[in-house]
């Protein structure tokens, strides 16, 4: 393990991240909030100072880096980078609790893995300033603090894959381009561009540049942060609603779908298996769930059950969070249906959570496989996935990842329940954390906070945010010794 790189690489990245309060810093001053504004040039010099001083420990490293300082470099970045983060947190008077800096750490980390938990009780109480610092990690978290690094440091130079490779979720990990560092910023383009439609026609719709800012990075990072206590509940606007059903659709999509596009490879949408078990599951599931609420007179009309179940449906299996209604209020099946929704996420590639679709596309195809090899043993047949066979080892690695996902779901569920949670309750807790989906059911539901919970659990649940956000191995390899050694 090369020491002195990684902490030179961890250096930039936080500089990176503290360079950015500069915009929240901007609006406190623009709104005369004083106090948040000294907070945050508190933070960006603590940050910068910490950012300095790891590179200044690694300036004269050996250029050796490889798949294993890749792996310390994102999973530390994430750790690392969610403490500095969460220092604004920790000086706003306003947000200051019981928790200190365990709260603090908690919001910044729901921010930057797109999570979308929080401990705040009234948002509107929190200063503006603070609001768009938490919005807008969790929009540098939703394309990924790493996969930016990559973009706009050239100094990373052909080290960037180790990086790339490491920080995109799901099994598609080949760049959309000969050179990473061009796809990662061809990615970024896309999001940008995405940006800037989304507050356009959130403006259009109402909302103030503030709040249209906000959800929209809320919304393209699949985070779910709102300015609202209510969430997007708060607007009753149709207009509103649809606007961000579509954006939270779109980021669900792999976004290596959109480079095909730009480059006239339409027939890649119409291949693309995911892309449509990902909209079917979508679709079967809103008019499930709008028939449960209507025929058990939840709502009265079909068109009411169809818009909020629309809603929901997409923001849950988008792993966004954002809510509409009190989904805790409805029918068991309408309940267990979202549940189930918060172990699929998006698609591969996409700033969707959870274990996305390919997987279990995947492993549900291998499973049938062996079901019809049950009856006819001599049967030789591959699991195929849009006409390509999927390699044993492939299947292997899918598998395993599935079951260490349900596995740390179950042990989560045991610790958090341990701690005096009901089951509902610790249950949707640690799958709302580690899909990165935000609420709940039960005492984290949809109108709830996580701030009630005891302090060993919002620690636990924090980890589960970044288990998620870096999809187990990533984090898990930092606790096998033979990791560190040279």
């Amino acid at each position: 393990m090369n020491y002195r790189y990684v902490c030179k690489v961890l250096g930039m990245l936080i500089a990176l991240i503290s360079a950015s309060m500069i915009f929240a810093l901007l609006w406190s001053l623009a709104e005369g909030e004083n106090d948040m504004a000294r907070a945050f040039v508190w933070s960006m010099t603590a940050g910068l100072l910490i950012g300095a001083g790891l590179y200044f420990f690694g300036r004269k490293s050996e250029q050796d880096f490889y798949r294993r300082e890749g792996l310390a470099v994102v999973s530390l970045g994430w750790i690392l980078g969610a403490a500095v983060g969460a220092l604004p947190f920790w000086f706003c008077r306003e947000f200051n609790s019981s928790g200190g800096f365990v709260d603090a750490y908690f919001e910044s980390m729901s921010g930057f893995t797109t999570t979308g938990s929080t401990v705040i009780t009234v948002i509107e109480a929190m200063p503006k300033g603070l609001l768009f610092w938490r919005s807008f990690i969790q929009w540098l978290g939703g394309m990924g603090i790493v996969v930016l690094f990559v973009a706009v440091l050239p100094a990373i130079g052909v080290h960037a894959k180790h990086l790339y490779k490491v920080e995109v979720p799901g099994i598609k990990k080949e760049g959309a381009t000969p050179r990473i560092k061009d796809t990662a910023g061809l990615l970024w383009k896309i999001y940008l561009l995405f940006t800037v439609a989304e507050a356009l026609l959130l403006k259009l719709g109402g909302m103030t540049w503030f709040d249209s800012l906000n959800h929209t990075f809320t919304t393209l990072a699949t985070g779910g942060f709102s300015t609202r206590t209510s969430s997007i509940g708060h607007y009753q606007s149709l207009y509103i609603e649809v606007v961000i059903i579509i954006f939270m659709i779109m980021v669900g999509i792999n976004f290596t779908l959109y480079i095909s596009v730009l480059r006239g490879r339409f027939r890649d949408l119409t291949r693309d298996a995911e892309l449509g078990a990902y909209l079917f599951i979508m679709l079967i599931a809103t008019l499930l769930i709008a028939i449960s609420l209507l025929y058990s007179q939840v709502h009265v009309s079909f068109g009411t059950a169809l818009r909020e179940s629309a809603f929901q449906t997409v923001s849950i299996m988008t792993t966004t969070g954002y809510c509409t209604a009190d989904f805790n209020r409805w029918t068991p099946f309408a309940r267990v249906a979202l549940v189930a929704l918060m172990f699929v996420g998006g698609c591969a590639g996409s700033t969707g959570g959870s274990m996305k679709v390919i997987r279990l596309l995947v492993v549900a195809k291998a499973a049938m496989l062996q079901v019809q090899k049950f009856f006819m043993p001599r049967m030789v047949k591959q699991v195929r996935i849009a006409d390509a066979a999927i390699p044993a080892d492939t299947i292997q690695a899918v598998t395993a990842f599935v079951l260490l996902f349900i596995g740390t779901w179950a042990a989560g569920t045991l610790f958090m329940a341990g701690l005096g949670l009901d089951p509902v309750t610790a249950a949707t807790s640690v799958i709302a954390t580690l899909g990165n989906i935000g609420p709940g059911l039960g005492g984290v539901g949809a109108v709830e906070h996580f701030g009630w919970l005891p302090v060993p659990g919002k620690i636990f649940l924090t980890l589960c945010m970044v288990l998620g956000r870096l999809e187990l191995y990533t984090v898990l390899v930092m606790f096998v010794p033979a990791f560190w050694r040279k």
